[in-house]
């Protein structure tokens, strides 16, 4: 997948920008806050619907406008697309190929992305919310039924919490709850045991390239060990969870520990050991979403190469596939190692003004 151009108007601090990256490796360059991470932020909105920085999209408008409007043009292999999100005065808009679109399954897919930022160490340190979110981002991309099912299990999630803070509890509308809960919560640890299991194989084999003296593993950890069993332990989980007006157990507390050297990284991990583990973990995605989509994603990287040296730099650069699409920012793009055999396109953002850098 290649992304052809990128139209911004009113977005963060970037001026009305449009950007047209080539393909390969694109480093974009400028001192910081300048308007380097907004561009990839720009993409990612468009690519999820959602921000890596914040909850709030009035916070993405830039100072003294009421609006964003962002234009994604792509290639694939069989089909262009065509990808528009505007949003005014709390009102969010997407159009694909010029129609309008109301859900987010009609959007998430269309544009596939793998991104890192320096916030993602919290995939290796964060609380275990983070790793689900990773797993449910990047899998809802992937596969529209783990979604849609995402979708159901998140519904029903809400309906029994709500009948669990009632004074008077209805025990048969607990059931019918507890039976999509089930249903639709064996989907995701199916999906979820599959990807990990995959994604731990792709990721040591790329961490040992890139840090070469540990291994790294990735193990799924469902909360409930036995998919057939959700209905079980809900049922069982009745009494403790009407006493807390909340469900305790099931899909919605799975994690994912994540080993460096056989010891839990968020514990024992130092903190460049996370940020490279959370790296290659990325960049391992990259590898596995290639499969079912039958070519790369667009990969972007946040100052990725920040604080690591020459050396790992390059492994670095040389783990991200050359067919794949990839823009870079840094801060110092002049101490980036030599990159002679990659093709290569150099770009400069200053107060939000991009501009292509001569050849």
């Amino acid at each position: 997948m290649q992304l052809t151009s990128l139209q911004c108007r009113g977005f963060r601090g970037l001026a009305d920008i449009h950007f047209k990256p080539g393909p390969g490796l694109n480093v974009l360059g400028g001192a910081n806050a300048q308007g380097k991470t907004s561009v990839l932020e720009a993409l990612l909105y468009t690519a999820t619907a959602r921000s890596h920085r914040t909850t709030s999209d009035q916070e993405l408008v830039r100072h003294g406008t009421d609006e964003f409007h962002i234009i994604a043009e792509t290639q694939a292999v069989e089909r262009a697309v065509r990808i528009e999100a505007h949003w005014w005065r709390g009102a969010k808009r997407f159009k694909v190929n010029g129609l309008s679109q109301s859900r987010l399954s009609d959007i998430l897919g269309r544009l596939c992305v793998v991104f890192f930022s320096p916030e993602d160490i919290a995939l290796v340190k964060g609380a275990a919310a983070c790793r689900r979110l990773f797993l449910d981002m990047e899998l809802s991309q992937l596969q529209p039924t783990y979604l849609r099912a995402l979708q159901q299990y998140r519904q029903a999630l809400r309906q029994r919490n709500e009948l669990l803070r009632r004074d008077q509890t209805d025990p048969d509308m607990l059931s019918a709850w507890e039976a999509q809960l089930d249903e639709h919560g064996k989907t995701l640890m199916r999906e979820r045991a599959a990807y990990i299991a995959t994604l731990s194989t792709l990721a040591s084999a790329c961490y040992e390239r890139v840090v070469a003296d540990e291994p790294l593993h990735l193990i799924y950890r469902p909360d409930i060990a036995d998919p057939d069993a959700i209905a079980a332990t809900l049922c069982r989980a009745r009494k403790t969870d009407l006493l807390r007006k909340s469900t305790g157990r099931g899909p919605h507390r799975d994690d994912v520990e994540i080993l460096i050297a056989e010891k839990p990284a968020r514990a024992f991990g130092s903190q460049g050991q996370q940020k490279s583990a959370a790296l290659i973990i990325k960049l391992a995605e990259v590898e596995l979403m290639r499969g079912p989509m039958g070519e790369y994603p667009l990969v972007l990287l946040d100052e990725a190469l920040a604080e690591l040296d020459g050396e790992r730099s390059q492994r670095l650069l040389d783990a991200i596939p050359e067919s794949a699409q990839a823009i870079i920012t840094t801060a110092q793009p002049g101490q980036l190692p030599a990159l002679t055999h990659r093709v290569t396109h150099m770009f400069h953002i200053e107060r939000g003004i991009l501009e292509e850098n001569a050849p």
